[in-house]
């Protein structure tokens, strides 16, 4: 695997151990991080030279958030914006090369149950890769057959609900659904992602738990809920996702801060 000095200069002399990669509208959690370098990805080589989406930011943030050392970053690519399922495969791997040893990502997605509304946050137990879709396709590596009964890390998982009760933030769980997008899933889409077990539903996020989990890295995840899904009532657009998305993004800092302290990586 490369060191991150192949990635960037300045990456080279830099570490961090848990990396984060911020969804829609969340990136000023990487705001709290101390003794920060800030480097575009668009000056990061290997990393994918797309438009990007509004509401994402498009820079890879080292430093400390609390006591942890974290690489973040502030937004993220997605398959709908190619048609590649591995777009993020760069960008997870330099999180790998610079020491991360866990990966917690973030993301805005639909809810699917009426007990868990927009304003809510999810921590994500399990995922459906609906989209069909795998970033893997082209590796030709034994290390491609990836074991994905346990994606989501059990004791990560513990360490959010400890930081939400901490945050006085309640913490759902659930099962997420990756919807490859770009356009919004239909109401009988959405009656049948019920019936396959799924609690809420978005554009991202799977593809990167299957490449960090390829890459050796634990998984933890949280959705914020920015709305109910097709069917379900309220409005979808992605103007609304970014307006709910900030009004969750304190709790959702609250948690994701507090969840770094109690990793044990």
């Amino acid at each position: 695997m490369s060191d991150a000095s192949s990635f960037h200069s300045s990456l080279g002399a830099l570490s961090a151990d848990i990396g984060l990669v911020l969804g829609s509208g969340l990136s000023s959690v990487a705001d709290a991080v101390t003794e920060r370098v800030v480097v575009p990805f668009a000056e990061i080589a290997r990393f994918p030279k797309t438009p990007g989406v509004s509401g994402h930011g498009r820079d890879l943030v080292v430093g400390k958030l609390g006591s942890k050392r974290v690489a973040i970053l502030t937004g993220r690519i997605h398959a709908y914006e190619s048609g590649d399922a591995s777009v993020m495969r760069e960008p997870i791997a330099c999180l790998k090369a610079l020491g991360c040893k866990a990966l917690l990502l973030t993301n805005a997605a639909g809810s699917l149950r009426k007990d868990i509304p927009a304003g809510s946050l999810m921590a994500i137990s399990d995922h459906i890769n609906w989209a069909g879709m795998s970033p893997l396709i082209g590796d030709h590596s034994d290390e491609r057959f990836v074991d994905m009964s346990v994606a989501y890390d059990k004791e990560l998982r513990a360490a959010m609900q400890r930081a939400a009760g901490k945050a006085g933030v309640t913490l759902h769980e659930g099962v997420y659904a990756w919807w490859v997008g770009p356009m919004f899933e239909t109401p009988a889409e959405i009656r049948a992602a019920r019936i396959l077990g799924a609690d809420a539903i978005g554009m991202s996020t799977a593809p990167e738990v299957i490449l960090a989990r390829r890459m050796g890295l634990r998984v933890a995840a949280i959705s914020s809920i920015t709305n109910l899904a097709a069917g379900m009532g309220g409005e979808l657009s992605h103007a609304h996702t970014k307006a709910v998305a900030a009004t969750i993004v304190d709790s959702l800092a609250s948690v994701v801060r507090l969840a770094v302290e109690e990793f044990h990586v």
